[in-house]
């Protein structure tokens, strides 16, 4: 009997659209010997569509009409299952849509990514692929992550952390960030990915031009030290706390000191560099950057590379496949991490495929690790019997709530 597999995408996030692009990647590229796929596109108005035309990236062009043509679901537990009924529910007839063994979330972004949409998950009790609560909170919150990577003695970047209110009083704010760190700096937004809301400072003016722009995104920005001689390495990782493998390294091309949204995304084109492929096109997600894989390292580069993406992920607790994205500093040649990507854009599935794993196989180690967190978790006690119930009453009021006290 095939696994019954919702592969989740979408939501109210800056990065939907790219969610719609992994997504579908991975639902032409699945298993379907193995899995029974239902594609579930989650709205930016969080409701959830599935059924007619969602599978299709064409209709996308226009989400209205998709909508009508698909069916509204919501996710019901019935006993240890999770299955997915229309809504509205017809008066006669069945409603029960589809039932879900595990789902793959592909989403990217604030209110996704960041361990809300797990959260939901979690509750429901429903096996789903990749980080766990815990693991994406930390994944997206840029500044909680540098702590524990610290403290597992991994070098980041010292940084200073600013809320909406200090920039109440912006001039103020200006000079307590120069008073911390010479120019040039690089302002972020502290829980947002694709580079939407960063922006790299030389003097005042462009320093207040860039909180301006962090805070439209972000109650919390990051400020950091701008490394000028910049090189930017990524490297994916697959695994979980037991065992965890490194992919091939890649060294996205942009002409910008920061790559972004656009580099990202939309550079299109193709192109061919010394020391690598490099993959172009506008259509395929993180798989249309131009980039050069392998990354033009030398072998001690790329071994420490490759061991700092491990340890980083096996530090924040992840699961499933992960994008470290790294600095070198060319003038030092330090190595810094930078962040790391909870749920990468295409899943980076073209950082595995030069080290002989396909996309198919890829996709099938990510289901197999979720299966295997679920085995472990049925072994753990979520509930604990007890009669502390049984002699308590509750009255009303303040009163009433001193017969029953707690301690």
């Amino acid at each position: 009997m095939k696994i019954k597999v919702a592969v989740l995408f979408g939501g109210k996030s800056t990065e939907h659209e790219i969610s719609i692009i992994s997504a579908l990647q991975a639902v032409q590229s699945i298993d379907r010997e193995k899995y029974e796929i239902i594609p579930v596109y989650m709205t930016k108005e969080e409701t959830f569509y599935t059924g007619e035309g969602v599978e299709e990236i064409e209709n996308y062009k226009d989400i209205p009409a998709l909508l009508k043509k698909a069916t509204q679901t919501i996710w019901i537990r019935e006993g240890k299952k999770v299955n997915l009924y229309r809504f509205p529910m017809k008066k006669f007839g069945n409603n029960l849509l589809h039932e879900v063994d595990l789902v793959f979330p592909i989403v990217h972004g604030t209110n996704v990514e960041d361990g809300a949409l797990q959260g939901f998950l979690q509750t429901l009790g429903l096996p789903y692929v990749g980080c766990d609560v815990c693991a994406s909170a930390l994944g997206m919150n840029k500044y909680a992550m540098k702590p524990i990577l610290k403290d597992h003695g991994i070098p980041v970047l010292d940084c200073a952390l600013y809320t909406w209110k200090d920039y109440e009083d912006a001039p103020a704010l200006g000079s307590r960030i120069e008073e911390k760190f010479s120019y040039p700096v690089i302002v972020k937004p502290i829980n947002l990915g694709s580079s939407i809301g960063i922006k790299k400072a030389a003097n005042r003016e462009e320093l207040t031009d860039a909180l301006d722009l962090a805070f439209e995104f972000s109650r919390t920005i990051l400020v950091e030290p701008a490394i000028t001689q910049l090189r930017e390495i990524n490297c994916a990782v697959l695994g979980d706390y037991e065992s965890a493998e490194a992919s091939e390294c890649e060294e996205p091309l942009n002409a910008e000191d920061i790559l972004t949204f656009e580099d990202k995304y939309m550079s299109g084109g193709k192109g061919g560099a010394k020391g690598g492929k490099i993959s172009g096109g506008g259509k395929s997600g993180m798989a249309s950057l131009q980039r050069r894989i392998p990354a033009d390292l030398t072998k001690e580069q790329r071994d420490e590379i490759r061991r700092m993406a491990v340890e980083t992920f096996q530090a924040l607790g992840c699961s499933g496949v992960s994008r470290i994205d790294f600095m070198m500093d060319q003038e030092s040649g330090k190595i810094y991490v930078n962040e790391i990507n909870t749920i990468p854009g295409s899943l980076s599935f073209y950082l595995w495929e030069p080290l002989g794993k396909s996309y198919r196989q890829l996709l099938d180690d990510l289901i197999g690790l979720a299966l295997k967190r679920q085995r472990e978790e049925e072994k753990l006690v979520f509930t604990f019997d007890s009669n502390v119930l049984a002699g308590v009453k509750l009255g009303g009021g303040a009163k009433g709530a001193k017969g029953a006290k707690l301690s």
